[in-house]
């Protein structure tokens, strides 16, 4: 059964998931933010099998989440980098890491300490904020029926 496509929803969050929405894409990412740039070790972190990588490599390569970069003579060997695109969803991973860690911990485990590296202190919780800074839930937003200037129609 083919997987549902949401190329052309309205909702950002659907065409998202288009392009990272995959439990090995997201993994793939983190890997990526961690350092890991070849294919066999991916591979061997993840525990991955080889096509199904080639695929997600391939697709976070297309959808521009991923660059892959020549590094050897002739072609022979290749390393997959972050772009713009794939770095910003750095706050995505660490709120999914932080929710994770809070509703879904790992029994005798104690969550990574991720911290600042030009402070050495602890990272803070990801939170969505309102214009002023102050923390907001989903009970003190709404969707507004105003076009922001971004997304305003041309009269023409």
């Amino acid at each position: 059964m083919a997987r549902k496509r949401f190329d052309d929803s309205n909702c950002s969050v659907a065409r998202a998931l288009n392009q990272v929405g995959d439990w090995w894409s997201l993994l793939i990412v983190l890997h990526a933010m961690y350092g890991t740039q070849r294919f066999v070790d991916f591979q061997q972190e993840l525990g991955i099998a080889k096509n199904i990588l080639c695929d997600r490599l391939a697709r976070l390569v297309d959808n521009g989440v991923l660059k892959k970069v020549e590094v050897g003579e002739h072609g022979s060997r290749f390393e997959y980098r972050l772009t713009e695109k794939g770095r910003d969803l750095f706050p995505v991973v660490i709120a999914l890491r932080q929710w994770g860690d809070k509703w879904n911990p790992a029994p005798n485990e104690t969550p990574l300490d991720l911290r600042d590296r030009a402070t050495g202190q602890p990272i803070q919780t990801v939170q969505v904020q309102n214009a002023a800074g102050e923390p907001v839930t989903v009970r003190d937003v709404f969707v507004s029926d105003v076009p922001t200037p971004s997304t305003k129609k041309d009269p023409a």
